[in-house]
């Protein structure tokens, strides 16, 4: 690459994201050059400030620039619900639906015996603390199809058995259009687990 260091550099770091090659960091490098000084001078500030001024929520464990997110802080939201993800980019797609409007928590991963994951190595006991503390009436359990997922799904559940809090598990199931030939067996078994009566 005949270019000068500080694009090298810059091209280094561009690949170091994930899903960026060669190509895609080298157009991503160069196209700063053109950008506008003001863009340039945000774009710069917003990469130091991800590390200076995020940190996690300390009651849902979600993104935050303060101590609490604006989500828990929210006062119109159902506080006797929790709706429980793997990691703190989840949230944002239940908020795009606009049709959920309970509170959070993150638990920073799922149980993985064989990946020496376990439940104290996740953020399952501040969850239990939430429930201990506050009137909750619902935990959704919103983590992927997986082993792991079903794996912390039952722990959260024989965690919460004998309290009047009711858990719920998000339905995976077959997406509108997909072909037959191409589903997974989890999927398929999981879709035919959660079917419905035919109105």
């Amino acid at each position: 690459m005949n270019y000068p260091e500080t694009i090298r550099n810059l091209i280094e770091c561009f690949k170091k994201l994930p899903g960026i090659g060669e190509k895609t960091a080298e157009r991503l490098a160069l196209s700063t050059l053109y950008m506008d000084d003001d863009v340039l001078k945000l774009f710069s500030l917003s990469l130091n400030n991800i590390k200076t001024k995020i940190k996690r929520c300390e009651i849902c464990n979600n993104f935050s620039e303060e101590n609490v997110c604006s989500i828990c802080k929210d006062n119109t939201r159902k506080k006797d619900t929790i709706c429980v993800v793997e990691e703190p980019k989840n949230i944002n797609l239940f908020e795009k639906m606009g049709s959920y409007y309970g509170l959070y928590h993150v638990l920073d991963g799922l149980i993985s015996p064989l990946d020496g994951v376990n439940p104290e190595d996740i953020n399952i006991s501040s969850l239990i603390d939430r429930v201990k503390k506050n009137k909750i009436n619902e935990i959704i359990i919103a983590v992927k199809p997986s082993i792991e997922g079903e794996t912390t799904a039952l722990y959260i559940t024989k965690i919460l058995e004998g309290t009047n809090v009711k858990v719920t598990k998000i339905a995976h199931g077959i997406p509108l259009g997909a072909d037959m030939d191409y589903i997974d067996s989890l999927t398929l078994e999981l879709a035919l687990e959660d079917r419905k009566e035919v109105a």
